[in-house]
């Protein structure tokens, strides 16, 4: 009777993409932080904005599969999909917020590049996010899902390169602190779309 009540099934690729769109606004807005450091203040807010307005899908996501009876593909990889993708913001912003907290009034060439890493990134994801709605397009599914893991092999390469030249070339500790803070940050990032990306392979093929 209880699951004769219950929505059969929720609109969870809706708000998979909505909050994917998050992710690319967020994106953008770090590597335009990154590029130019006039509007440090205003674009950080914005990410924060894109952060608050994805973890109400998250919430809403996560409300709706409690609720379903049936779902798309399985709960776990629903609930992991998801949390998976809210992480991603979670680090945008707290690169953002370190950006300005810390009184960063320059960056270096290798932040900018991996911040432009993490765009490329998270657009891909957007992107897979969107094709999931058709779990038949199995061959672009899983090449967006290696083009992610290969930014995020760039990612680290970067970084580790990135940290090698500062603590060879940078005098000042303190900048040096929070400049390697903000290169495993941004890393980090690369990290979690690859999470992302290591779910729908998981969907995928278990349902193709």
């Amino acid at each position: 009777m209880f699951a004769r009540l219950m929505p059969r099934e929720g609109n969870f690729f809706e708000l998979f993409n909505a909050h994917a769109e998050r992710i690319s606004e967020g994106s953008r807005e770090l590597a335009a932080m990154m590029t130019n450091f006039s509007e440090l203040e205003t674009r950080a807010q914005r990410i924060g904005e894109a952060e608050r307005a994805a973890d109400k899908i998250t919430h809403e996501a996560i409300t709706l599969l409690h609720k379903t009876f049936i779902t798309p593909f399985d709960r776990e990889q629903i609930h992991q999909l998801i949390s998976k993708m809210d992480d991603i913001l979670d680090l945008i912003k707290a690169v953002a917020e370190c950006v300005v907290l810390y009184d960063i009034r320059k960056v270096t060439p290798e932040a900018q590049q991996l911040a432009e890493i993490c765009l490329m990134s998270c657009e891909r994801v957007k992107t897979v996010v969107q094709l999931l709605t058709n779990l038949k397009q199995t061959e672009a599914i899983l090449k967006t899902c290696e083009e992610i893991d290969r930014f995020e092999s760039d990612a680290d390469r970067v970084m580790r390169t990135a940290i090698s030249k500062l603590f060879r070339d940078e005098p000042d500790l303190k900048q040096l602190i929070k400049l390697r803070s903000i290169y495993e940050l941004l890393e980090s990032i690369t990290d979690r779309c690859e999470d992302v990306a290591n779910v729908i392979e998981g969907i995928v093929l278990e349902n193709s």
